[in-house]
């Protein structure tokens, strides 16, 4: 049977380019700030994407009740965050939500980004630290971005802020990671062993933004360990 012929014209015809969008920067979200109001009290802030679930639960489920408010951006659509922070708070000792805007801080208090935006801080009056959600352009093609979170970070918690960078995909968060440290915070890397995929770790440890390189399971006891040294808490070992 032979094979029906084909149009000469239909065959050399070029393929459609593929539409890509842009990795647009922090920058199109918030400024950098060099010269910034320091909030009161620590905070910890968190960013993982593929893996980072599983990773997520076993860092939350291992910090003390009495932790510094965590800021937490994982990539995941916009339906399931919620759902998940619901189902960290039912297995850890502290109490996870999804964030609300404008709420404030509170220790003791995981704040995951809702899906649909990126999470940054304010400062109240008194110095507290609140969440402010902003639903622009993704940052390295994320929403929410984990370095528009840590540049939040770092504008407004500077070195009271101890972040932790977790398994995933790509960039997001090497270079908020890297403003952070250069702004006085402590960082930690989740080691290449004991990631899923070891992409966000490995672009921030060769920025030179980690402090520490760890496995999964040590983060907990070392992040309690820095909080007692750097925030003066009586945390349980």
């Amino acid at each position: 049977m032979q094979n029906p012929p084909q149009d000469k014209n239909k065959r050399d015809r070029p393929l459609p380019a593929l539409e890509v969008s842009p990795s647009l920067s922090a920058d199109v979200i918030l400024p950098r700030q060099t010269g910034r109001a320091q909030g009161r009290g620590g905070l910890l802030a968190m960013g993982s994407s593929t893996g980072g679930t599983e990773a997520l639960r076993v860092v939350l489920a291992g910090l003390a009740r009495d932790t510094p408010p965590v800021i937490v951006s994982q990539h995941m659509p916009e339906m399931f965050t919620r759902s998940f922070a619901e189902r960290l708070d039912s297995l850890c000792a502290i109490h996870v939500k999804e964030a609300v805007d404008g709420e404030v801080l509170r220790p003791g208090t995981a704040y995951i980004a809702p899906g649909h935006s990126h999470l940054l801080l304010r400062l109240a009056p008194d110095g507290a630290y609140t969440v402010s959600l902003n639903q622009g352009h993704p940052v390295n093609r994320h929403r929410p971005s984990v370095d528009v979170m840590f540049r939040a970070a770092a504008n407004v918690a500077g070195s009271n802020c101890i972040a932790v960078i977790l398994t995933g995909m790509g960039r997001d968060g090497a270079e908020g990671m890297l403003e952070l440290k250069q702004a006085g915070a402590y960082n930690l890397a989740q080691d290449e062993k004991s990631c899923v995929v070891f992409g966000m770790p490995r672009e921030a440890i060769l920025r030179g933004a980690a402090d520490e390189v760890l496995a999964l399971t040590d983060i907990p006891a070392r992040l309690t360990a820095l909080c007692r040294q750097r925030f003066n808490l009586r945390l349980p070992c």
